[in-house]
């Protein structure tokens, strides 16, 4: 099978200065642009700092839909046996299905626990959420499952629209597939098409500090640090509530494949830092599956699971509508029964897919859920409208991790994950020659 590799720039980073490594320039970004967001809020607000951001998630959203197109027919085509896309598909999926019902019963148990939306002064405005409520009001589940289908190949392309592309590539993948050896040439175009990509994407990289910064100026400018006010509370739980989910939830699954979470965060923070200069974990897509396939997952996994994930796994998210859900009954008084909350967790399973980690769809979600759970509470998304924007970061760094860890735990289910390679990768200090050692020992 062909490998589709670029050397990110973790590989190189031993042997730079600090101030040239990627994260760290992103990291002094996003200070930097905090600071200027909270000291020179007119600057930080003009249409050319915003832009910075919004071009830098422009450049790599151009390149997403190649990219998932290229790594799935690509993988697929190459497998000998039909059958295993079907069933890593399956394993996918279930995998899915149970940890975001975790992620949506923890956001649950914490909003209940901690009832930090009881006796909050606020006064909702209907009209500053009517567009989100209108697109949730549209958002029917039969409507998802034909949007699937695209109208036309290249308008899914134009439209960057990742399950279309998804649907269109697994047939191409099948019927490459199919072809066998007549297939071969076209085979290799595709892989080298999917290695110019990814040299598209480490041009890009470079200017991620330029992004992160223009991000967060802009959001720290609009809104202002007075922007928490009284709503602090409901900042500090889910912040709190997504690093529980990560360390205890996706800490197990870690746990049970041999490594440590805390380890593979430390692998993929220069995606986990881009993602929180940019607010987008879709900024980070293309590089979070080359690095997946270089810590040891198998290709056709990876190019399954994570665009399929973008969709279907979104933790962060889930634990946000619950918790935000909760938090909004009890800011307007309205009580709601175990059995609402048990509508809650079922609608909020189901509102969730197809919702991308771009900013703003966590909020069209909530819109839809609470339509659904009881429409006296859509008013009140207006008390969680001026920080949503504080929040979709978090959920955007979950919904990332959540991915990663998937990816690598269905290579680990189907036996296509490369032990020697993930050691190496996640224990820097092991020698190559202990990496048997550390594998036999776990």
């Amino acid at each position: 099978m062909a490998t589709i590799a670029t050397s990110g720039p973790s590989e190189a980073s031993t042997a730079k200065p600090w101030y040239r490594i990627l994260y760290v320039q992103v990291l002094i970004a996003i200070v930097l642009g905090a600071v200027v967001g909270w000291l020179w809020p007119g600057l930080a607000t003009n249409d050319w700092i915003k832009a910075l951001g919004d071009g830098f998630i422009k450049l790599i959203k151009m390149v997403i839909a190649p990219i998932i197109f290229c790594t799935v027919v690509s993988g697929i085509s190459h497998i000998q046996d039909a059958s295993k896309v079907g069933r890593v598909g399956v394993k996918a999926l279930f995998y899915f299905e149970i940890v975001s019902t975790f992620a949506l019963i923890l956001g649950l148990i914490m909003g209940n626990l901690f009832q930090i939306g009881h006796g909050l002064a606020a006064k909702p405005d209907a009209a500053a959420v009517a567009s989100y409520v209108k697109q949730a009001e549209a958002q029917k589940s039969v409507d998802f499952v034909l949007n699937i289908i695209p109208d036309s190949v290249f308008g899914a392309f134009a439209r960057g629209d990742i399950l279309q592309v998804l649907l269109f590539a697994i047939l191409f993948g099948f019927a490459l597939m199919a072809m066998g050896e007549r297939g071969a040439r076209l085979r290799d175009i595709i892989d080298d098409s999917a290695h110019a990509v990814f040299g598209v994407i480490s041009i890009v990289m470079k200017a991620a500090p330029v992004g992160a910064f223009g991000a967060m100026a802009f959001t720290i400018g609009k809104f202002g640090p007075a922007a928490l006010g009284n709503l602090i509370g409901l900042i500090g739980l889910f912040y709190g509530t997504a690093a529980l989910f990560v360390v205890l939830v996706l800490g197990l699954i870690a746990r049970v494949m041999g490594f440590s979470i805390f380890k593979f965060i430390a692998y993929i923070k220069d995606e986990l830092l881009i993602v929180l200069g940019t607010s987008s974990s879709e900024s980070a897509l293309p590089q979070l599956m080359e690095k997946l396939e270089r810590l040891g997952c198998s290709k056709p996994v990876v190019g399954l699971v994570v665009p399929t994930g973008y969709s279907f796994n979104l933790d962060g998210t889930n634990i946000y509508m619950t918790l935000a859900t909760l938090f909004i009954a009890q800011a307007l008084g309205v009580d709601l029964t175990f059995g609402q909350q048990l509508t809650i967790l079922i609608v909020a399973m189901l509102t969730s897919k197809g919702a991308s980690g771009v900013t703003g769809a966590g909020f069209i979600t909530l819109a839809a859920t609470l339509t659904v759970v009881n429409p006296a509470l859509v008013p009140g998304m207006a008390i969680v409208f001026s920080i949503d924007k504080f929040m979709s970061e978090v959920r955007a760094l979950t919904n990332i991790t959540g991915n990663g860890i998937a990816a690598v735990f269905v290579s680990w289910w189907e036996g296509e994950l490369d032990h020697a390679k993930l050691y190496a990768n996640l224990n820097k200090q092991i020698d190559p020659s202990d990496v048997e050692t550390a594998i036999t020992t776990g």
